[in-house]
Protein backbone atom coordinates (compact mmCIF):
# COMPACT_ATOMS: atom_id res chain seq x y z
CA UNK A 1 0.00 0.00 0.00
CA UNK A 2 1.60 3.59 -0.73
CA UNK A 3 2.24 5.64 1.38
CA UNK A 4 0.93 9.64 0.65
CA UNK A 5 2.23 12.48 2.43
CA UNK A 6 0.79 16.18 1.99
CA UNK A 7 -2.70 14.55 1.30
CA UNK A 8 -4.77 17.74 2.73
CA UNK A 9 -1.90 20.25 0.94
CA UNK A 10 -1.70 24.19 1.51
CA UNK A 11 1.11 24.11 -0.61
CA UNK A 12 -0.48 21.80 -3.64
CA UNK A 13 -4.07 24.17 -3.27
CA UNK A 14 -1.87 27.20 -3.26
CA UNK A 15 -0.47 25.95 -6.44
CA UNK A 16 -3.79 25.17 -8.34
CA UNK A 17 -5.53 28.24 -6.68
CA UNK A 18 -3.04 30.43 -8.63
CA UNK A 19 -3.34 28.60 -11.82
CA UNK A 20 -6.53 29.11 -11.63
CA UNK A 21 -6.13 33.07 -11.18
CA UNK A 22 -3.87 33.19 -14.15
CA UNK A 23 -0.74 32.25 -13.09
CA UNK A 24 0.73 30.51 -16.32
CA UNK A 25 3.60 28.57 -14.28
CA UNK A 26 4.00 27.94 -10.43
CA UNK A 27 7.01 26.41 -8.72
CA UNK A 28 6.91 24.23 -5.51
CA UNK A 29 9.86 23.61 -3.84
CA UNK A 30 9.91 21.64 -0.68
CA UNK A 31 12.96 20.87 1.69
CA UNK A 32 11.39 19.18 4.38
CA UNK A 33 13.58 16.07 5.50
CA UNK A 34 10.57 13.65 3.54
CA UNK A 35 10.02 13.59 0.47
CA UNK A 36 6.46 15.16 -0.42
CA UNK A 37 5.04 12.03 -2.55
CA UNK A 38 1.68 13.96 -2.54
CA UNK A 39 2.44 17.12 -3.97
CA UNK A 40 4.66 15.22 -6.65
CA UNK A 41 1.33 12.73 -7.39
CA UNK A 42 -0.50 15.93 -7.62
CA UNK A 43 1.37 17.38 -10.38
CA UNK A 44 3.33 14.52 -12.07
CA UNK A 45 1.73 14.96 -15.47
CA UNK A 46 1.26 19.08 -15.32
CA UNK A 47 4.03 20.49 -17.29
CA UNK A 48 2.79 24.17 -15.79
CA UNK A 49 3.41 23.30 -12.18
CA UNK A 50 7.11 22.27 -11.35
CA UNK A 51 7.66 20.55 -8.46
CA UNK A 52 11.54 20.73 -6.59
CA UNK A 53 12.24 18.43 -3.88
CA UNK A 54 15.81 17.73 -1.55
CA UNK A 55 15.33 15.12 1.00
CA UNK A 56 16.91 12.68 3.04
CA UNK A 57 17.35 9.29 0.64
CA UNK A 58 16.39 6.69 1.20
CA UNK A 59 14.19 7.51 4.06
CA UNK A 60 10.64 7.48 4.69
CA UNK A 61 8.03 6.90 2.42
CA UNK A 62 10.20 5.97 0.68
CA UNK A 63 9.60 7.43 -2.49
CA UNK A 64 12.16 10.57 -4.16
CA UNK A 65 14.34 9.11 -6.31
CA UNK A 66 16.17 11.37 -8.76
CA UNK A 67 14.89 8.95 -11.08
CA UNK A 68 11.26 10.44 -10.12
CA UNK A 69 11.05 12.93 -12.95
CA UNK A 70 7.40 13.71 -13.59
CA UNK A 71 5.16 11.78 -16.72
CA UNK A 72 3.81 12.29 -19.87
CA UNK A 73 3.39 15.91 -20.69
CA UNK A 74 5.11 16.86 -17.49
CA UNK A 75 8.11 14.75 -17.86
CA UNK A 76 11.05 16.71 -16.63
CA UNK A 77 8.96 19.04 -14.39
CA UNK A 78 9.46 17.05 -11.10
CA UNK A 79 13.11 17.36 -9.92
CA UNK A 80 14.52 15.05 -6.74
CA UNK A 81 17.48 15.55 -4.76
CA UNK A 82 17.79 12.60 -2.23
CA UNK A 83 20.44 13.40 0.25
CA UNK A 84 22.14 10.89 2.04
CA UNK A 85 22.30 10.97 6.11
CA UNK A 86 24.49 13.04 7.32
CA UNK A 87 24.37 15.59 4.80
CA UNK A 88 23.96 19.34 6.00
CA UNK A 89 24.68 23.10 4.80
CA UNK A 90 27.36 22.16 2.11
CA UNK A 91 25.24 19.45 0.39
CA UNK A 92 22.05 20.99 0.73
CA UNK A 93 23.71 24.85 -1.09
CA UNK A 94 25.45 22.32 -3.98
CA UNK A 95 21.70 21.18 -5.05
CA UNK A 96 20.33 24.66 -4.32
CA UNK A 97 23.33 25.66 -6.77
CA UNK A 98 23.61 22.84 -9.49
CA UNK A 99 20.24 21.78 -9.62
CA UNK A 100 17.17 24.01 -8.14
CA UNK A 101 18.33 27.53 -8.92
CA UNK A 102 19.01 26.84 -12.36
CA UNK A 103 16.02 24.79 -13.57
CA UNK A 104 13.99 27.42 -11.93
CA UNK A 105 15.42 30.42 -14.06
CA UNK A 106 14.62 27.96 -16.55
CA UNK A 107 11.17 27.77 -15.62
CA UNK A 108 10.39 31.11 -15.22
CA UNK A 109 7.38 30.77 -12.67
CA UNK A 110 4.58 33.39 -11.92
CA UNK A 111 4.82 32.40 -8.11
CA UNK A 112 7.33 30.12 -6.06
CA UNK A 113 5.82 28.46 -3.27
CA UNK A 114 8.39 26.72 -0.71
CA UNK A 115 6.95 23.71 1.42
CA UNK A 116 9.26 24.98 4.54
CA UNK A 117 9.90 21.93 6.63
CA UNK A 118 12.28 22.15 9.25
CA UNK A 119 12.87 18.61 9.98
CA UNK A 120 16.15 18.69 8.84
CA UNK A 121 17.87 20.91 10.99
CA UNK A 122 20.64 18.96 12.86
CA UNK A 123 18.52 19.16 16.15
CA UNK A 124 15.79 17.65 14.90
CA UNK A 125 15.28 14.11 15.95
CA UNK A 126 13.19 12.53 13.50
CA UNK A 127 15.43 12.07 10.71
CA UNK A 128 19.87 12.49 9.79
CA UNK A 129 20.09 15.46 7.66
CA UNK A 130 22.39 18.13 9.28
CA UNK A 131 21.07 21.83 8.35
CA UNK A 132 21.87 24.51 10.95
CA UNK A 133 19.73 27.78 11.13
CA UNK A 134 22.47 29.67 9.16
CA UNK A 135 21.70 26.70 6.34
CA UNK A 136 17.84 27.79 5.89
CA UNK A 137 19.05 31.32 6.05
CA UNK A 138 20.93 30.58 3.04
CA UNK A 139 18.40 28.62 1.15
CA UNK A 140 15.53 31.17 1.63
CA UNK A 141 18.22 33.53 0.47
CA UNK A 142 18.95 31.98 -2.70
CA UNK A 143 14.98 31.58 -3.63
CA UNK A 144 14.57 35.09 -3.05
CA UNK A 145 16.79 35.96 -5.67
CA UNK A 146 15.26 33.34 -7.98
CA UNK A 147 11.85 35.08 -6.90
CA UNK A 148 13.17 38.61 -7.71
CA UNK A 149 14.74 37.39 -10.93
CA UNK A 150 11.81 35.69 -12.23
CA UNK A 151 8.86 35.81 -10.72
CA UNK A 152 8.54 39.46 -9.64
CA UNK A 153 9.13 38.99 -6.28
CA UNK A 154 6.35 36.52 -5.75
CA UNK A 155 7.37 34.17 -2.95
CA UNK A 156 5.23 32.44 -0.23
CA UNK A 157 6.74 29.66 2.23
CA UNK A 158 4.34 27.20 3.95
CA UNK A 159 5.42 26.22 7.74
CA UNK A 160 5.54 22.62 7.32
CA UNK A 161 7.43 19.77 9.05
CA UNK A 162 9.85 20.83 12.74
CA UNK A 163 10.08 18.51 15.88
CA UNK A 164 12.67 20.22 17.77
CA UNK A 165 10.92 23.54 18.66
CA UNK A 166 14.31 25.40 19.31
CA UNK A 167 15.77 24.37 16.44
CA UNK A 168 12.14 24.95 14.66
CA UNK A 169 11.65 28.39 16.08
CA UNK A 170 15.34 29.61 15.24
CA UNK A 171 15.10 28.79 11.19
CA UNK A 172 12.14 30.09 11.11
CA UNK A 173 13.04 33.18 12.08
CA UNK A 174 16.02 33.34 10.45
CA UNK A 175 13.98 32.51 7.25
CA UNK A 176 11.35 35.68 8.22
CA UNK A 177 14.38 37.84 8.39
CA UNK A 178 15.44 36.58 4.94
CA UNK A 179 11.32 37.23 3.21
CA UNK A 180 11.40 40.48 4.99
CA UNK A 181 14.74 41.37 3.55
CA UNK A 182 16.21 41.87 7.19
CA UNK A 183 19.65 40.89 8.48
CA UNK A 184 23.11 39.82 7.00
CA UNK A 185 23.28 38.08 3.15
CA UNK A 186 23.40 34.88 3.28
CA UNK A 187 26.07 34.82 1.13
CA UNK A 188 28.69 36.34 4.27
CA UNK A 189 28.27 33.20 5.62
CA UNK A 190 27.98 30.49 3.27
CA UNK A 191 31.55 30.54 2.55
CA UNK A 192 32.05 29.30 6.73
CA UNK A 193 30.00 26.47 5.41
CA UNK A 194 32.48 24.26 3.88
CA UNK A 195 32.76 22.04 0.90
CA UNK A 196 29.74 19.37 0.58
CA UNK A 197 31.21 16.02 0.92
CA UNK A 198 31.78 13.14 -2.25
CA UNK A 199 28.67 11.80 -0.94
CA UNK A 200 26.34 14.90 -1.49
CA UNK A 201 28.13 16.04 -4.55
CA UNK A 202 27.01 12.32 -6.26
CA UNK A 203 23.37 12.59 -4.76
CA UNK A 204 23.26 15.85 -6.74
CA UNK A 205 24.90 14.93 -10.00
CA UNK A 206 22.47 11.57 -10.30
CA UNK A 207 19.51 14.10 -9.94
CA UNK A 208 21.56 16.16 -12.88
CA UNK A 209 21.91 13.06 -15.13
CA UNK A 210 18.25 11.97 -14.43
CA UNK A 211 17.18 15.35 -16.30
CA UNK A 212 20.37 14.97 -19.03
CA UNK A 213 18.95 17.22 -22.18
CA UNK A 214 17.18 19.77 -20.23
CA UNK A 215 18.07 23.20 -21.17
CA UNK A 216 18.59 24.56 -17.85
CA UNK A 217 21.09 21.54 -16.70
CA UNK A 218 23.29 22.40 -19.72
CA UNK A 219 22.72 26.12 -18.66
CA UNK A 220 23.52 25.55 -14.74
CA UNK A 221 27.05 23.46 -15.91
CA UNK A 222 27.82 26.36 -17.98
CA UNK A 223 27.29 28.82 -15.08
CA UNK A 224 29.62 26.32 -12.51
CA UNK A 225 32.47 25.99 -15.64
CA UNK A 226 32.09 30.43 -15.60
CA UNK A 227 32.29 30.58 -11.74
CA UNK A 228 35.49 28.15 -11.63
CA UNK A 229 37.32 29.56 -14.04
CA UNK A 230 36.44 33.35 -12.52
Amino acid sequence: MRRWFCLFNNAAVAAAAARARGAARVAVLDWDVHHGNGTQHIFQADPSVMYLSVHQYPFYPGTGAPTEVGEGAGRGATINVGLPAGAGDAEMLDAFDRVFVPALVGFRPDLLLVSAGFDAHRADPLAGLRVSDAGYRAMAERLCGVADLVAGGRLVALLEGGYDLGALSRSLVEVLEVLDRRGARAEEAAGAMGAPSAEGRAAVGRTLAAHQGQAWVEAGARGEEAASSA
